[in-house]
């Protein structure tokens, strides 16, 4: 029999959690609120925007457009023969299933930024490396949903057409993967708004785009400039939300084409991804070389175990307690701030003016790139882990907000309803007829987006936020590879444990 946790233990002890990793990361809103003078005139620096600077941008953010829909067009298409391989009903040898699930293990433990560094070395600096990242990145996140979605699905046809003589691949292409088409085409669009914003900071680390300008002038407290980068960065955020959106309708059925309107759709997206793919340009190869890549496998093959018992700040358990701790409050604060926000956002309980403004607002937050908010954060903060703090809970603000204002207009309203029958005002309704509904997909979105905030946090030291992150680029950038090596075990490591704790969540939470 499972013995449960007693309810008021379990938020007793998430709440000392929280509290002593608030202490660890320094967390001090005394020293927001007294600074936050230099927030609004960081803001009001950067509206009006400089409009003549828009010629500049714009050919850069083609560039970061042409990364994110190839990268996550060529990681989707990929994934699908790779979950085959990795779902377990599936025939195939188990010791291949495990290996490559572990690959895919790693692979999804780094953000997309540092794929982008690697990338790099190996072909160059550029769009092609940076959309090698963003197709790696889509990869590795596709293959871990599709299959298992694969495993999820009902097995009988797929068994029959197996027995009637089918290969395992058609069987699996009649039976399988029509019931996760809609599934697997919600996640692949889905990937492709997040990879946007990931295709606009890969520039810092020399992999195209518009991240290097963007970079170059928050550097340069250039803010009129700034403000120009994020103000076309927003509208094509929003523009590439608006259309996954209608195709996410489509995929579900709730709204239908006729049989032109399917083909043109089709057409469109198989020209864009053409003209995305056939215009970027070719690797730049002339600064690889064997005795790099040797020298990088030897690195990585032989870590530098003395991180490991390190004890002061420098040490991997440091480094990786701090990343764990910012992560942890950044998401907590972010759930606390989008909880009430997705409400305002719905047109299900406010206005439609007032839904459409609250609604546009966390679009705008949602297309700032985190790392952006971290740069901006520490002029305001300082550097350390607080800033990290701000700038993941404002992060995880843009990603739940999205999350719970779909669990929102999901909702069966008749018990809400029944209650203002009743007479209860409008905050009761919610606390006793919403909430109830919306607790499994609160949970389930909170415990992805600390899944997110552990890899980003992981970077936000490139900034001056804490983390892991900045030890490993200076490593990588240094060559010293066995550091990196070193580091990088670590963050698998974190990401593996990190892991296990939200399946263990989920299964408790069913």
């Amino acid at each position: 029999m499972r013995r449960h946790i007693p309810r008021p233990l379990t938020v007793a002890a998430f709440g000392a959690l929280f509290l002593a990793a608030a202490w660890f990361t320094g967390c001090d809103l005394t020293l927001l609120w007294s600074r936050r003078g230099h927030l609004t005139d960081i803001a009001r620096e950067m509206f009006p925007p400089e409009w003549s600077f828009a010629g500049k941008v714009l050919p850069l953010l083609w560039i970061t457009v042409q990364m994110s829909v190839t990268g996550t067009v060529l990681g989707a298409v990929l994934s699908v023969p790779a979950a085959m391989v990795c779902a377990a009903p599936l025939p195939g040898p188990r010791a291949v299933k495990k290996l490559l699930r572990f690959c895919i293990q790693v692979l999804r433990s780094f953000p997309a930024l540092i794929l982008a560094l690697l990338a790099t070395f190996f072909l160059g600096i550029g769009a092609f490396a940076g959309t090698a990242a963003i197709t790696v990145y889509t990869f590795a996140i596709m293959t871990r949903l599709t299959y298992e979605d694969m495993e999820h699905a009902p097995l009988g046809p797929y068994t029959a057409l197996r027995a009637m003589g089918a290969t395992s691949v058609r069987a699996f292409s009649r039976s399988i993967f029509p019931e996760i088409a809609p599934s697997y085409l919600t996640n692949a669009l889905y990937l492709l708004e997040g990879n946007v914003r990931h295709s606009a900071i890969l520039g810092y680390v020399g992999a195209g785009g518009i991240g290097l300008l963007l970079n170059e002038k928050v550097s340069w407290r250039e803010y009129g400039k700034v403000g120009m980068i994020l103000l076309l960065l927003f509208v094509t955020v929003y523009l590439m939300e608006a259309l996954s959106t209608l195709l996410t309708r489509l995929v579900q059925q709730e709204v239908t084409l006729g049989r032109t309107g399917r083909w043109a759709l089709a057409g469109a997206a198989g020209g864009l991804f053409l003209l995305c793919t056939l215009t970027l340009p070719p690797p730049d190869l002339s600064r690889t070389s064997l005795r790099m890549v040797r020298a990088l496998l030897t690195g990585i093959l032989h870590p530098d175990w003395g991180l490991f018992f390190q004890t002061d700040s420098s040490g991997l358990a440091y480094l990786l307690l701090e990343t764990a701790a910012i992560a942890l409050v950044g998401t907590c604060v972010g759930v606390v701030l989008a909880i009430p926000l997705a409400f305002l956002g719905s047109g299900r309980f406010f206005p439609a003016p007032v839904a459409w403004l609250f609604r546009t607002l966390v679009a705008a937050i949602r297309s700032v790139p985190f790392l952006i908010y971290g740069l901006i954060f520490i002029r305001v903060c300082g550097p350390g882990s607080f800033t990290g703090v701000l700038t993941l809970a404002v992060c995880s603000v843009g990603l739940l907000c999205k999350r719970f204002s779909e669990a929102i207009d999901a909702l069966d309203l008749r018990p809400c309803l029944a209650l203002e029958a009743m007479g209860v005002t409008r905050l009761p309704r919610i606390r006793h007829g919403v909430l109830p509904q919306l607790s499994p997909q609160l949970f389930s979105a909170t415990l992805y987006r600390f899944d997110v905030n552990i890899r980003e946090a992981s970077v936000l030291g490139l900034a001056g936020a804490g983390g892991i992150g900045a030890p490993l680029i200076f490593a990588m950038n240094q060559y010293a590879w066995n550091q990196v090596s070193t580091l990088a075990l670590g963050m698998i490591l974190l990401a593996w444990l990190v892991d296990l704790i939200s399946t263990a969540c989920r299964r408790r939470a069913d």
